[in-house]
C-alpha cells in the first residue's frame, strides 16, 4: 500500500490488543494518532525517515492497529486537492 504524505491516520479504537506487547514504534504511533494525524505529521513527531512511517503505518493497518484515511483526489489531475496540501505543509511548518 502506498500511503499519500497527506494521509490521514487514527487508532483503531474498538481494537483490544495489549499495547505493552507491541514494540516502542507501534505504542508510540497508537497514542499519537488518538488525534487524526496527517503521515507527514506522524513522521515529523515520531522523528522518523517517513518512508519507515510509511512501512510502520501500512504494516499496522493490515493488522488493525490502525485507520487510514487517503486523500480524495481531483477527478480532473487524479491529484490531492491544493487546499489540502497546502494546510498540510503550514501543518508541518507549525512543527
Amino acid at each position: 500500500m502506498q500511503l499519500a504524505l497527506e494521509a490521514l491516520v487514527s487508532s483503531a479504537t474498538f481494537v483490544s490488543v495489549d499495547t505493552s506487547t507491541l514494540s516502542t514504534e507501534y505504542q508510540a504511533i497508537i497514542s499519537l494518532s488518538q488525534q487524526v494525524r496527517s503521515v507527514a505529521e506522524l513522521s515529523a513527531l515520531l522523528r522518523m525517515p517517513l518512508g519507515v512511517t510509511r512501512v510502520l503505518i501500512a504494516d499496522m493497518a493490515a493488522e488493525g492497529l490502525v485507520q487510514i484515511h487517503q486523500p480524495s483526489l481531483d477527478a480532473g489531475t487524479g491529484k490531492p486537492d491544493l487546499n489540502l496540501l497546502e494546510r498540510v505543509l503550514s501543518g508541518l511548518r507549525r512543527l
